[in-house]
């Protein structure tokens, strides 16, 4: 007979060395789970459940369904009994951080009429067309008072809020509009702009140049120009034909498909439908979180979904397990800037509370498809956590310095994942430190990153800054390759690695990348100077930047690289030192360049040629090692999630 508190297993004694065998308990969306003959009375509805009764070395284990609720552990396990959250065999176990909205009705000229009142362009605008031609709906929802994080969906697939130019449904490609001539300062200047003067008057817009994205609000308008209440932060201005803009929070661009406008006053939700949104699924985010782990630790969350929704531990918390997450929009946000002339607040919007986020010591994600949010695919915070073995696409579609995996803290392993289509950086590495806790080096190892810089400039694949002493922290073998800048901005900065704004004491190792402007590694003194970092058997060049002055790149050693070098006249005047790089006029006859296996051929000018750095180049079969980051004979290495 199974217990009231659905217990199928009593706790058994343990066999000596192995860990204390706890309770599982059941979970069933409708209380039933036919395919196991639990009784209706047996399996809890609902995760939470689970959580409030749980203790050390227990299992909630949770059967196929949808989720719609954010679970808050009520204790932690220990180190050799963790609590673990666990999708049965073969279900399919989703967290929904969305509710269905319904009651939809079609907006009618009456309607349109009504919102003329406060909106005098509603009639004359697309959005009136489109009420003509019986394209849009409405309903009443309360979704809060901040447009800005609103999210909404049609069977699974995020809508678009309503904006001008209309970006496409994808927002890591979207259709981009560019001040133009005469455009200065706060004001954007486009012939493009034709609605009538006082019509953008409130909007949002939203700006980038550069390395920065900003929002800001229009404080004026007319035929061909908009002012904003602020020039955008960090540049401080509008460059003409430089700054991409678009323009949303106005009910009269609610004219294509898959978009939507919200009125927060009437809590009237607006959807553009080619047919009755009856007829689909339509949710709105609700909730934030799936798994608020914030006073957790030694717990297990392994085989769950998520939509719309994400994980976060605490800064207390240890030996948390995220394993085999799938995640999809896991983050959302429009608002980047914080204060006028922000910069700092403005480019990091997102880096620190994005994503699957880890705070804490000793924690962990691993075998884990993460994709679509505002801002990360995991943050990796605190100190001796580690990422593996994921992968990661379609993040940072606001375009700051939120990346595929935003590192903070130190010390920390990120390692075999595979990182694509982001809108700056696969990698963001910044250094931080923990208090009371003593600092180690990072380890960045293994990991394919491609289709970076898509909506920022001035960027990697794995990006770092700024004037930090790195103690030695570890980028090597990965394989960093195909940025797809989809900007117009012609300045430099797309680079495999970028050492940015004085990093000091990086080794950077055995890297591979192809179609980077300024090749796999880029170094950039400026400001405390480039110092002590080892840059050794690299394939694809690199730009050195502020490296050339007495004492801005002591201790740096650039050794057994292949590729072009830029930017080497006068480096060593800095303290920087080279030695055995192939030099760029030599072809080293890799195996298949076309194919990009960068391997040497049998007879590669860059074999034995190599100074020998114990633990760095190992594994060739000659008597000296190779240059490059592939050993001559040595098996060959791979990056990305090994599965």
């Amino acid at each position: 007979m199974l217990a009231s508190l659905s217990v199928v297993a009593a706790a058994m004694p343990a066999a000596a060395g192995q860990a204390e065998e706890g309770r599982t308990y059941y979970v069933a969306p409708s209380g039933r789970d036919t395919a196991s003959g639990l009784t209706a009375r047996t399996p809890f509805r609902h995760i939470q459940r689970c959580a409030d009764v749980m203790g050390p070395g227990d299992t909630c284990l949770i059967m196929s369904g949808t989720y719609q609720e954010t679970v808050v552990p009520a204790r932690s396990g220990t180190p050799g009994r963790p609590i673990t959250y666990r999708a049965a065999e073969g279900a399919q176990v989703t967290m929904n951080g969305a509710d269905r909205v319904r009651g939809w009705s079609k907006v009618t000229d009456r309607d349109v009429a009504a919102i003329a009142r406060t909106d005098p362009y509603a009639a004359a605008s697309p959005f009136g067309e489109a009420v003509k031609a019986g394209r849009i709906y409405s309903t009443r929802v309360d979704l809060g008072s901040d447009v800005t994080t609103v999210q909404v969906f049609t069977d699974k697939k995020m809508n678009v809020e309503a904006q001008w130019p209309h970006p496409g449904l994808d927002l890591l490609a979207p259709a981009l509009q560019y001040a133009a001539a005469g455009s200065a300062e706060a004001t954007i200047t486009d012939p493009a702009l034709t609605r009538p003067a006082g019509y953008w008057d409130g909007a949002r817009a939203l700006t980038g140049y550069w390395y920065v994205s900003a929002t800001a609000k229009v404080k004026s308008s007319a035929v061909g120009s908009v002012t904003l209440d602020a020039a955008p932060p960090c540049v401080h201005k509008v460059v003409p034909k430089e700054t991409r803009y678009a323009l949303a929070g106005k009910i009269g661009e609610l004219a294509d498909p898959g978009t939507w406008f919200y009125d927060p006053a009437a809590k009237r939700l607006y959807l553009y439908s080619e047919d009755d949104p009856g007829r689909h699924t339509i949710e709105a985010k609700s909730r934030t979180l799936a798994f608020d782990l914030t006073g957790a630790s030694h717990t297990s969350v392994v085989g769950i979904g998520l939509f719309a929704s994400s994980i976060t531990t605490g800064d207390s918390s240890t030996g948390i397990t995220l394993n085999r997450i799938t995640g999809k929009y896991l983050s959302h946000y429009t608002d980047i800037t914080r204060g006028a002339t922000d910069c700092g607040s403005t480019v990091t919007r997102g880096v620190a509370d994005t994503g699957i986020v880890l705070n804490g010591t000793g924690n962990r994600i691993v075998n884990s498809d993460l994709s679509f949010s505002a801002g990360n695919g995991i943050a990796l915070r605190g100190q001796n956590n580690t990422a593996t073995d994921n992968i990661i696409h379609d993040v940072d579609y606001m375009g700051t310095y939120a990346a595929g995996i935003a590192v903070q803290g130190n010390s920390q392993t990120v390692m075999n994942n595979t990182i694509s289509r982001v809108g700056r950086s696969g990698i963001n590495l910044q250094w931080n430190t923990v208090e009371g806790l003593s600092p180690g080096p990072d380890r960045i190892a293994y990991n394919d990153i491609s289709g970076y810089a898509r909506l920022s400039l001035d960027v990697a694949a794995i990006y770092t800054c700024c004037s930090a002493w790195m103690m030695g922290s570890s980028l090597d073998h990965n394989v960093l390759h195909d940025p797809e800048p989809a900007t117009t901005l012609t300045t430099f900065g797309i680079s495999g690695i970028y050492a940015d704004n004085g990093q000091s004491d990086l080794v950077i190792a055995n890297n591979v990348g192809w179609g980077n402007r300024e090749g796999t590694v880029m170094l950039n003194g400026l400001g405390t100077g480039s110092h002590d970092n080892g840059v050794y058997n690299n394939t694809g060049g690199m730009t050195l930047f502020y490296v050339k002055e007495p004492g801005q790149s002591t201790g740096t050693k650039i050794y057994n690289n292949v590729g072009p070098i830029r930017g080497l006249d006068g480096a060593t005047n800095g303290g920087l030192v080279l030695s055995a790089n192939l030099p760029a006029e030599v072809d080293p006859l890799y195996v298949d360049a076309a194919r990009h296996d960068y391997r040497l051929s049998e007879g590669s000018p860059a074999r034995n040629r190599g100074i020998a750095l114990p633990g760095i180049n190992d594994g060739s079969t000659d008597p000296a090692p190779s240059l490059g980051a592939y050993q001559y004979g040595a098996p060959k290495w791979t990056a990305g999630a090994r599965r």
